[in-house]
């Protein structure tokens, strides 16, 4: 068994990204499967390039991104992904699209295939603060989802895969009141998360 988990690159002004600092510290297996861990670059076009390739060369059971979703109050764990791109912030490669598809003639919408509840319910009874969203936004966390869901479709596979959103960490909320979660929460919580993806 195999497991992709992605977190991404600093952006927004942001000196660090806490899903990628969280996926640097998980093990390198987890429930007897083993963990291939991807830094992503926060551009449009860097996920739509990386992410199929990884995804049909390593063929994973599970696909769990990961992102920061500043001035959320716990981990979210998204219900769909649609296929929109529209932003008015640049990206990290400077691009700011405009009511532009992920993928031309791809459909309207993904819904994550991850045990969306079951992975809720199951970082509440470790006493993690998590919610459904029913919206990754229509930024680069948003592309990235589709792209895998798409990807994988289009692939006839039937690997899992869904996205989960995370708040700052204490260190990124000193200056700002945002909401904030330890870091070693969100580790945990990826653990988690993980761990019901490959038992549910």
């Amino acid at each position: 068994m195999k497991v992709l988990i992605t977190g991404f690159e600093p952006f927004g002004g942001e000196e660090i990204n806490p899903s990628w600092k969280a996926v640097e510290r998980l093990p390198e297996s987890i429930g007897g499967a083993r963990l291939i861990k991807h830094r992503l670059p926060v551009t449009f076009r860097g996920v739509r390039e990386i992410l199929p390739r990884l995804i049909v060369e390593e063929r994973p059971d599970v696909v769990i991104m990961t992102g920061q979703a500043g001035g959320r109050p716990n981990v979210t764990v998204e219900r769909v992904a649609i296929n929109v791109m529209d932003s008015k912030m640049p990206d990290n490669e400077g691009f700011a699209p405009e009511d532009e598809p992920v993928f031309e003639g791809a459909p309207a919408a993904y819904f994550a295939t991850l045990p969306v509840k079951a992975i809720v319910a199951a970082l509440r009874r470790e006493n993690i603060p998590a919610a459904v969203s029913n919206t990754a936004g229509t930024y680069v966390c948003n592309a990235a989802m589709f792209t895998a869901l798409h990807t994988i479709a289009v692939a006839g596979m039937e690997t899992k895969a869904g996205f989960i959103h995370v708040p700052f960490i204490h260190e990124q909320a000193l200056e700002k009141p945002r909401p904030s979660m330890a870091l070693e929460t969100i580790t945990r919580a990826f653990e988690v998360a993980v761990r019901t993806s490959l038992e549910v």
